[in-house]
């Protein structure tokens, strides 16, 4: 295999954070998160956000994800998502499993909006049904789309009208805040949701997810449920070790955590931009590290034999389409080769 494009987390972490890791391997502090590199972690972040919150650090996505809801979620009440969502999708009904059910709608381009959800809610009105009580979304989406400030917005509108929470996956969200058009921040994000994540595991940490509430009432207990769901770290300094890195300037001046997203954005729109000149269409218009390419499916079968990549689905009986994820350390050059094989293969099939 010449490169793998199937995820952006198959290598181990960015350079910085490692030196960091090193540096401080043979230092003793406190376990659980109580120690000095968490304290600075969060306080980094509260500075990014520009105000108060309640910060927690995990180690997943799925951890981090199946803990919040169902912390804010009461028995009877459920989560509303895209039909794309990746709770629904892809984490093996790990929010389901704690007993609250998602509900799901047709995406638009990959994203919630406030038009399927309202006609979503009609059905939901008395005790005989559950209770739709949280919004989720992902950004970037799981298309490699971006929500506007206007749309996550237009999210929490309805939310204040019909008593909802909104949830927002940021797995990928070094990429969404710095894609191109984007000019939402982690400010905007604090003041618009209830509650998000800060991936780290997607953006050049070895691990980590943050887990930040905007409103400090909604994370009441919330330790507790860490510790009773074996999610509390006892190195906790090695996830407040990696978020304080990502929260420091990086090479160009910018934090560590824009650099990485920009940096994946930049590989991406580069292979887009390679796809597009050899008449590859794309299932979306995505500006993430994710791009969303259709084949034919000769063509497939011949480029899988020498690259690693996720297939999404037919799109008809000859054509499928697939996932190339840049990470931050995909180099230019691997891009560059993948185009020129893609276009040797093209040729040699008569496309």
């Amino acid at each position: 295999m010449k490169y793998s494009f199937k995820n952006d987390y198959s290598e181990g972490c960015h350079e910085k954070i490692l030196q960091v890791l090193v540096r401080t391997n043979g230092e003793q502090t406190v376990g659980y998160g109580e120690d000095p590199y968490c304290r600075q972690a969060r306080e980094a972040i509260r500075q990014e956000l520009k105000g108060p919150a309640e910060i927690y650090f995990l180690t997943g996505g799925t951890q981090t994800n199946l803990l919040a809801i169902s912390a804010l979620l009461r028995p009877h009440e459920c989560a509303v998502g895209t039909e794309l969502a990746h709770i629904h999708t892809h984490e093996t009904g790990a929010v389901e499993a704690t007993g609250h059910k998602i509900l799901t709608v047709l995406p638009e381009h990959g994203k919630l909006t406030p038009r399927r959800v309202e006609t979503l809610l009609q059905g939901y009105t008395d005790h005989h049904m559950v209770k739709p009580r949280l919004l989720y979304i992902s950004n970037a989406t799981e298309v490699g789309t971006v929500y506007t400030k206007e749309e996550i917005q237009a999210l929490r509108e309805l939310c204040d009208r019909r008593d909802l929470y909104l949830f927002l996956d940021g797995a990928r969200l070094s990429s969404a805040l710095c894609a191109e058009g984007s000019c939402v921040t982690l400010e905007d994000l604090r003041n618009l949701c209830h509650v998000f994540t800060i991936g780290g595991t997607k953006s050049g940490a070895l691990f980590g997810e943050a887990l930040v509430f905007s409103e400090p009432e909604l994370a009441r207990d919330f330790a507790y449920m860490v510790k009773q769901k074996g999610a509390l770290l006892a190195k906790g300094r090695l996830l407040g070790l990696q978020f304080l890195t990502l929260f420091q300037p990086g090479d160009t001046g910018e934090k560590l955590l824009y650099e990485i997203g920009r940096q994946e954005n930049q590989r991406a729109m580069a292979l887009r931009k390679g796809l597009e000149e050899l008449g590859i269409p794309f299932l979306e218009e995505s500006p993430s590290n994710q791009q969303f390419p259709i084949l034919e499916n000769a063509l497939l079968q011949a480029m899988e034999k020498d690259y690693a990549f996720e297939t999404m689905g037919a799109v008809d009986e000859s054509h499928t389409c697939i996932r190339l994820v840049c990470s931050f350390m995909t180099p230019a050059s691997a891009v560059e080769e993948f185009l020129q094989d893609l276009r040797r293969k093209m040729e040699a099939l008569s496309f």
